[in-house]
């Protein structure tokens, strides 16, 4: 990506300064859970405090998406059951779902961003704990997974008009959409999404994964390896849509942890019906409003 003018880097600040903020509390359990030594209880309590979060946890948790034998009546039971890093995640998730506009806009549908967003990061999931468990906490590549292509968020609510023109010529020529955002808006939504995650103060290493993943030229990451995989099993399924269309020569381009047998990978990823089954079941109970 070349270099950005001045003029277009302030107009995309105000574009991710204009994101909503995530809430307080999962504000707090990030900076919480940050620390090695976060206590079950103190987690549970900043989350109890939000009820509509509350809700929706339990409701995933007591949902065919775990499965639990028994069902969970409270946050700190699905701690026991499920663990730190995982309720921290779902909460994250929760948060970024409902900042998403309600409204799709013109050439860029909401709900099917937010099923491919979904899949992919339940697809990197697996991946990491069957491929990278040693390197990487698998929850982590769920997070790259659903906040990866947060960038295209922006642009369709500050940029629309740019955007569309992007995926426009990303449909018609049948090019990756990065490679058409850069040619009408200047940057691509991996730069943006990256200031976004930035903003949002995740950790740097979920930041840079968001900027790079559509480099190939960057260094390889268990995070950066599961999240493009997914990507290139989700795409080539069509498991929803985020406007950029699926080119098969992009199965040349698997990183090589995961070797060069796509169907092999695909297998040891586990049934995919379930995977968008589960996606669906987490953006319906995602999205609801409070009453």
């Amino acid at each position: 990506m070349s270099q950005l003018t001045p003029e277009l880097e302030r107009k995309l600040m105000t574009a991710v300064e204009r994101m909503p903020a995530f809430p307080k509390s999962v504000q707090s359990i990030l900076e919480m859970t940050r620390n090695i030594n976060c206590l079950p209880k103190d987690l549970v309590g900043v989350i109890e405090k939000d009820p509509v979060m509350t809700m929706k946890i339990l409701r995933v948790i007591n949902s065919a998406y775990y499965g639990l034998p028994s069902k969970i009546a409270s946050v700190g039971q699905s701690v026991v059951y499920l663990g730190i890093n995982t309720i921290k995640n779902l909460a994250l998730s929760f948060a970024a779902v409902g900042i998403l506009p309600r409204f799709s806009t013109t050439g860029f549908d909401i709900q099917r961003y937010l099923l491919h967003s979904l899949t992919v990061a339940a697809v990197a999931r697996i991946l990491c704990e069957k491929y990278a468990r040693a390197e990487l906490d698998p929850t982590d590549c769920y997070i790259a997974g659903l906040l990866h292509d947060f960038g295209k968020v922006v642009f369709a609510q500050f940029m629309s008009v740019e955007f569309m023109k992007a995926l426009a010529s990303a449909a018609d020529f049948e090019k990756p959409l990065y490679l058409a955002e850069q040619e009408h808006i200047g940057a691509d939504h991996a730069y943006v999404g990256a200031l976004l995650a930035k903003r949002w103060q995740f950790a740097d290493s979920l930041v840079e994964c968001i900027r790079d993943h559509h480099k190939e030229d960057v260094e390889p990451t268990a995070m950066g390896d599961c999240l493009r995989m997914a990507d290139i099993i989700c795409r080539k399924h069509a498991f929803g849509d985020a406007g950029n269309p699926w080119r098969e020569e992009e199965l040349t381009r698997i990183p090589a942890r995961f070797g060069d047998d796509f169907e092999a990978i695909v297998a040891k990823v586990g049934s995919l019906e379930k995977i968008v089954e589960d996606a669906q079941s987490f953006a319906q109970i995602g999205t609801e409003r409070a009453a």
